[in-house]
């Protein structure tokens, strides 16, 4: 079921294509590998009062002040690690995945935003208005809800006029998401075979969150049951874990870095790690678990960590979200 949205439609342009449209809409990303790129990107995102709760008299100056200057010089060291040739990963595989969905959806005008930095959100709103849209489902690639995420992208989309706007929510059990998922993880079994764990690792978010109500974490269980069943996998052959964890309040445990050293100091040798909370590579991905936690494993034991890529641009991805779309555009018909 889609949350909505329905602004006035005053002021709407001429009808130039067609009147539906599909919205994808990821977290965001620095436009270059460069501390300023990073700055400008991260004072975005740590700005966002969904992000970070505090009163801004109190937050801006610890942000610009200290928070900033010290994390963007070396936040931008690590996406120079992972940067691609045509731009940031994240960048690159949404691009890539919305145009996958469009060739599934030849119906509608399917378009991919950015709830940080570019291409915005609400400009990316108001072209598809001003391109004939009447009817726009937006479709946050955060197959999990949070107050931190997706929440966000409804306070953004609720501000654009002259279109009506429907935002889905989640689909963190949808069928044809768990399946995608799950081939995936077979698909890199048959190529590399199989290690003695796998792990599933979600973004963090702090546990107050969760306390208040936010679903994230019961819906990122939920996930990884369906994904494990679809594995046929018991429950011994699997571990949930949360990453990416920021400031010194307890956030989602058990923590993936200290779950891959206890792994490896008990005598697990081989682990694979997916990310489903993910729907592409990212930062988080390709450097904080490939790269950084996969050394992490190696340090205290373990041989090999095993990273299994994101859904990215796969076939059965675009398929999945393309008919996770035409769902939620027949439920309001």
């Amino acid at each position: 079921m889609a949350a909505s949205v329905h602004p006035s439609r005053a002021d709407a342009a001429p009808a130039t294509g067609p009147e539906q449209a599909l919205l994808l809409v990821n977290l965001g990303t620095p436009a270059a590998p460069t501390a300023a790129a990073v700055r400008r990107y991260l004072a975005e995102f740590l700005s966002d009062r969904r992000v970070v709760a505090l009163t801004p008299w109190l937050w801006w100056p610890l942000l610009y002040g200290v928070i900033l200057p010290l994390r963007a010089p070396r936040v931008a060291k690590l996406y120079a690690q992972v940067w691609m040739t045509d731009g940031s990963p994240l960048a690159v595989h949404t691009a890539r995945l919305a145009q996958a969905v469009q060739r599934q959806l030849p119906e509608l005008r399917v378009a991919h935003a950015m709830r940080y930095g570019e291409p915005a959100l609400a400009k990316g709103l108001r072209a598809l208005r001003d391109a004939g849209a009447r009817r726009v489902l937006v479709l946050p690639l955060y197959p999990q809800y949070s107050t931190t995420t997706t929440a966000s992208v409804a306070d953004v989309a609720a501000t654009v006029e002259g279109v009506d706007v429907q935002v889905v929510p989640d689909y963190h059990d949808d069928a044809g998401w768990v399946a995608a998922v799950a081939d995936s993880v077979r698909a890199h079994w048959e190529a590399h075979g199989r290690g003695e764990r796998l792990l599933f690792s979600f973004h963090g978010i702090p546990q107050r969150l969760v306390d208040a109500g936010d679903p994230y974490q019961a819906q990122s269980r939920a996930s990884v049951a369906a994904i494990a069943a679809a594995l046929r996998l018991r429950d011994e052959d699997w571990l949930l874990t949360f990453q990416s964890r920021f400031g010194r309040e307890p956030w989602l445990q058990p923590y993936t870095d200290q779950t891959l050293r206890a792994l490896a100091e008990a005598g697990v040798r081989r682990v694979d790690v997916v990310c489903p909370g993910f729907a592409v590579d990212c930062l988080e991905t390709l450097e904080e678990i490939a790269q950084q936690n996969a050394a992490l494993f190696r340090a205290h034991g373990g041989e090999a960590l095993r990273y299994i890529p994101c859904l990215n641009d796969a076939p059965e991805h675009a398929e999945a979200l393309a008919m996770l779309a035409r769902r939620a555009l027949a439920e309001r018909d």
